[in-house]
């Protein structure tokens, strides 16, 4: 999916199965947020489960989950499937998990650990978050990046132009596609994200107080880098 005009972002296709970036949805999460590997065996507490519900939508319990008696208070299952996901408002982003409980024989039968067990989620290195200011969120102004950022995460400019400037192209948790503008100018001289952002900014409903993070990785099949 690209989209046909600079800086505009194109809707997903009616009942398109996207894959969220990995990196990108740990870097949203937090370092202290790890997904257990296909194949691990979990612990499921399905009291704890039906609690978090009700304090999430503010209701109560039973007017959501049903309450099953004889269930035992935790349950040994086998995860078959992770799924990362990110809110299409918020782009607050959660975990969904299949499992499988186990009867008493299968967890007794010899269990081999998956070898990605204990490997600590991978965080981008490349990345800068900023708390968006009032002048960032302006519709007549741009986004200012701190320098040590930018010489970061974005790719290096060319300095023997006047001004330095480059198009940046980077993807957000939906994939979707936005173009930037970036230049060094001002006095003193300053990076900014100029044309484009305020269709972000505009698209995404950004205010003042907001957080932006920008990662910088290796696109393979592309053969270039990108920014996401």
């Amino acid at each position: 999916m690209r989209p046909s005009t600079p800086g505009l972002s194109q809707p997903a296709q009616e009942g398109e199965k996207k894959c969220l970036n990995s990196e990108l949805w740990h870097a949203c999460a937090g370092p202290l947020v790890s997904l257990p590997p296909i194949g691990s065996r979990v612990v499921y507490f399905p009291q704890g489960h039906s609690e978090q519900v009700a304090a999430s939508t503010n209701k109560e319990v039973d007017a959501h989950i049903p309450n099953y008696p004889n269930l035992p208070p935790q349950l040994i299952c086998q995860l078959h499937n992770v799924t990362m996901h990110a809110d299409a408002e918020t782009d607050e982003v959660c975990a969904q998990m299949t499992l499988q409980p186990l009867s008493p024989q299968e967890q007794k039968d010899v269990y081999l650990l998956p070898a990605e067990l204990g490997t600590p989620s991978k965080q981008p290195t490349n990345y800068f978050c900023k708390t968006l200011t009032a002048s960032d969120t302006s519709t007549h102004g741009g986004f200012s990046v701190p320098r040590r950022a930018a010489e970061k995460v974005f790719p290096p400019l060319d300095y023997t132009q006047q001004p330095p400037a480059q198009e940046l192209i980077a993807r957000d948790l939906h994939d979707n596609e936005w173009k930037f503008r970036h230049i060094f100018r001002g006095q003193p001289k300053r990076h900014l994200l100029t044309t484009g952002w305020s269709v972000f900014v505009s698209a995404r409903r950004l205010v003042a107080g907001d957080s932006v993070l920008f990662i910088w990785f290796f696109l393979r099949e592309r053969n270039g880098w990108g920014t996401f």
